[in-house]
């Protein structure tokens, strides 16, 4: 074989081995860093040091207070204001109604110091809910938390219901009780509205408007605004003086809630927890009774049970008895005892009424005068007198009613008239006069704390 041929094979041996080679520098290349790539190496440099940071110089700032929502507080107020979730309202009448307010501590005092019965209840119904807690201070515009307020718009209770929408909302009104007074009846009725008006608006502040001066009457000053191309916020809305003070008022009692010392203000702790537990009945109950059975005066009985005007509860009524946290297991043993001795938890008597049958007929049969029987019974002018009328009448052992009724809170039989501000409204209550310019089988329920849930 000639020579040349010999060295074809080594040849191509070499021009492969090259290829690799070349291929095996590209891919290298292709992999490096890119700001190596096509460079000389880069000279030596010497990279300064971060500085320890423990030998920084810091400012001394005071550290961002924290709300720990994992535990809950001891004092109510706290609990209230981790909750507050409604949009601030920015307007001059807040400052106007806070200097008010602020210019009147004697009158906040008293009426904190009414709230510690019912606050927590409220509360607690709201974080149920997921509401904006602040809306447990609406009693304060409303009625200073009192359960007994009665407006000349016709709205009683600490919500001030009006009795068509107490009706709507099935609060129960008659001689006997009146359900827009009951604490459980009458938050739980209020809330729903609130929920309802809400739902209906989108906006809080237009709910509370409404919760003021009838849903209706919000719906048309909106569609005004809208018509005319303008804003439809509250502020912006035409509406009556009272109603205008409305939101400011709760906003003003908020700011002085969420920073009391700013104001000078010194509010006294609430405990969180529940002040009053509710013992389910199903017979009718003298009150008189009842509050002796749970060791406690009349009068913080009627607080806490307000809806009734009789010295009887009747069973028809289907409210429970609400009493002190702390004295529901007194109650209940009072209550054996007491049923023990095979005594009655009522010393009255129900007479229905029968046909042809005269109310001076029946005072006579139960040793009564007329007037008297009248008055047990809330009898006036415009009472309507027709067979089956249930007249109540005290039986042997009954408790003198005279010093009892005193005490008891009255529905007046010809309310004022309610203000002319407030026609058209379907709603809870008319635009009321305020403090604001002219312009048997026993079962037992304590109420504890729900778990928070997340706020809407």
């Amino acid at each position: 074989m000639p020579p040349f041929r010999r060295l074809v094979p080594l040849l191509l041996l070499l021009l492969t081995a090259s290829a690799q080679a070349e291929q095996a520098l590209q891919l290298t290349a292709e992999l490096a860093p890119s700001s190596t790539l096509g460079f000389a190496p880069a000279p030596s440099t010497v990279v300064p040091l971060l500085p320890d940071p423990s030998q920084e110089v810091r400012d001394e700032l005071p550290p961002i207070p924290t709300i720990d929502l994992t535990t809950p507080p001891d004092d109510l107020w706290q609990r209230m204001r981790n909750g507050f979730s409604m949009p601030d309202l920015d307007s001059p009448l807040v400052a106007d109604r806070q200097a008010w307010y602020l210019n009147r501590p004697d009158l906040l005092k008293r009426i904190f110091e009414r709230s510690r019965r019912y606050l927590h209840h409220i509360v607690e119904e709201l974080e149920k809910r997921g509401m904006p807690t602040e809306l447990a201070l609406l009693p304060v515009v409303e009625s200073s938390f009192n359960p007994l307020a009665y407006s000349s718009a016709r709205a009683l209770g600490m919500w001030q219901f009006i009795p068509a929408t107490g009706k709507t909302y099935k609060l129960q009104q008659n001689a006997w009780f009146d359900q827009r007074r009951d604490i459980v009846a009458s938050t739980g009725a209020a809330l729903d509205y609130l929920q309802t008006i809400y739902e209906m608006h989108g906006d809080w502040h237009l709910a509370l408007a409404s919760y003021n001066w009838g849903e209706n009457a919000v719906g048309r000053a909106v569609a005004k605004n809208q018509a005319k191309g303008l804003p439809t916020d509250y502020r912006n809305l035409k509406m009556p003086a009272e109603t205008a003070y409305y939101v400011p008022k709760l906003q003003a009692i908020k700011n002085i809630i969420a920073q009391p010392q700013l104001f000078g203000i010194s509010l006294d702790p609430i405990p969180n927890r529940p002040y009053f537990g509710t013992v389910e009945r199903s017979e009718n109950m003298d009150i008189a009774l009842a509050a002796r059975l749970a060791e406690i005066p009349v009068e913080e009985f009627i607080a806490l049970n307000p809806a009734y005007s009789r010295p009887v509860m009747p069973s028809a009524s289907n409210s429970p008895l609400v009493l002190p946290a702390d004295k529901v297991q007194t109650f209940l043993a009072n209550l054996q005892h007491h049923e023990a001795q095979d005594k009655p938890l009522s010393a009255w008597f129900t007479h229905n009424l029968k046909k042809g049958e005269k109310l001076d007929a029946v005072a006579r049969r139960y040793g009564l005068s007329i007037v008297r029987l009248k008055q047990l019974n809330g009898i006036n002018a415009k009472t309507k007198v027709v067979p089956g009328l249930a007249l109540l009448v005290p039986g042997k052992d009954a408790i003198s009613h005279d010093s009892l009724t005193a005490r008891l809170p009255q529905t007046p039989a010809s309310p004022p008239r309610a203000v002319k501000a407030k026609q058209g409204k379907p709603g809870k209550a008319g635009v009321k006069s305020a403090a604001k310019p002219k312009k048997g089988a026993i079962t037992v329920k304590i109420r504890k704390p729900a778990p928070k849930p997340k706020k809407r």
